[in-house]
């Protein structure tokens, strides 16, 4: 058996296994599970750090100030360090859309040891349990980035979901942009990935293992907060969201992780190179900046989205036929799999045979990552460079 065989045969052994034995990651059918309305309605603060986001500030932060929620809420911009007037802007849109009370907060440059949205929501979570609602504030914390657009029933849901499953961590993974080229080529890849490696079903047992969430969108009870010690336990952290749902599930609570209907992100990426510096800024952080992690991976998707269409398309040119046909099912269970997110996404089914072109992006992005941070320029994000950050 020849070395392309060889391979084709373990890169289809390889799908045959992430279809049926990695926690159905390609379904996306976890939605928010089953609720009711609480007796009670919790109080709850909105907190939402915020740097630059002048663009995209009055296409969101309208949409939370006009959240339908029968209970006591506001909302906590935290301005960090902005240069293009995002806190007076702020301050304008809550006047000219009159709903829930909004204030904005100013905590200056994070101290050393402290990522700058770590160190916002730092800043906006103390703010919050400075009100009188209790002793420990608001009974809930709905941390939510300044690029998400919620629809006006969205903080209501999450609490209903929180209170009648008895969770502490409430995530949703907004729908992400796909109106050019790039975005519906790399955006729905982009979650499919990430659900491959967090599969939403294993993160829902009330006694798994696998942790994580989604930073635009994590509603959190301030008692499991407080018992987890963030964001004061996961500063340093990169990968803020999977550090946080870690944080909490360590210290006993139940989380739990979905895809959005209702909460979208209004954040463009148009071009290739946003994309890019999305994916690249982070990429090595979650590898844990290992040089094995990073061989590793790259390894493994050479082997299971390259081979198949290279055994494919060389067993049909020039044989043998073992391989062909082992890496065009293995394709083909890599294009079935992808469909359901694509479905999600509204996109059209004939992008899923290019997910092999899509992963040797990601492997491009995540070389560069690592590229960027042994050049201390890693995990840089508008203006600030974190080049050797742990991640909780």
């Amino acid at each position: 058996m020849g070395l392309l065989t060889t391979a084709a045969y373990v890169s289809l052994a390889a799908w045959l296994w992430l279809t049926l034995a990695q926690g159905m990651f390609w379904r996306t059918d976890v939605r928010l599970p089953p609720r009711t309305a609480p007796a009670h309605w919790p109080s709850v603060a909105i907190v939402v750090p915020a740097r630059d986001e002048a663009e995209v500030l009055p296409r969101s932060l309208p949409s939370l100030l006009a959240q339908d929620y029968p209970g006591d809420a506001e909302v906590i911009l935290v301005d960090d360090g902005s240069t293009d007037g995002t806190a007076a802007l702020a301050l304008r849109l809550a006047a000219a859309h009159p709903g829930l009370p909004l204030t904005v907060v100013c905590p200056g440059d994070p101290e050393p040891g402290w990522t700058g949205k770590l160190w916002a929501l730092r800043h906006g979570i103390a703010h919050a349990r400075r009100t009188p609602q209790g002793p420990d504030g608001p009974e809930f914390l709905l941390l939510t980035d300044a690029d998400i657009a919620h629809e006006p029933d969205s903080l209501r849901e999450l609490v209903a979901a929180a209170t009648t499953a008895h969770l502490d961590l409430v995530s949703q993974m907004a729908r992400l942009r796909v109106a050019s080229f790039w975005e519906r080529l790399v955006v729905p890849a982009f979650v499919y990935f990430f659900a491959q490696l967090y599969p939403f079903r294993r993160i829902n047992r009330p006694t798994g293992r696998t942790a994580a969430a989604a930073g635009g969108c994590v509603l959190l009870r301030t008692e499991a907060a407080v018992r987890a010690g963030v964001p004061d336990s996961i500063r340093q952290a990169v990968i803020d969201d999977v550090s946080l749902a870690r944080a909490v599930r360590r210290s006993g609570g139940r989380i739990w992780l979905g895809l959005a209907e209702r909460v979208d992100s209004v954040r463009p990426y148009p071009a290739l190179k946003d994309l890019w510096r999305m994916v690249s800024r982070s990429a090595y952080a979650q590898l844990r900046h290992q040089p094995l992690l990073l061989a590793g991976t790259v390894a493994g998707l050479v082997l299971v989205y390259l081979v198949p269409p290279a055994a494919l398309l060389a067993g049909l040119a020039a044989g043998p036929p073992a391989a062909a046909w082992a890496g065009g099912l293995a394709w083909l269970l890599m294009a079935g799999t992808y469909l359901p997110m694509l479905r999600y996404y509204r996109q059209p089914a004939a992008l899923a045979p290019l997910l092999p072109f899509t992963a040797l992006l990601y492997l491009l992005m995540t070389v560069d990552s690592a590229f960027l941070h042994y050049r201390g320029r890693g995990a840089a994000w508008k203006g600030r460079t974190y080049a050797r950050p742990s991640d909780a």
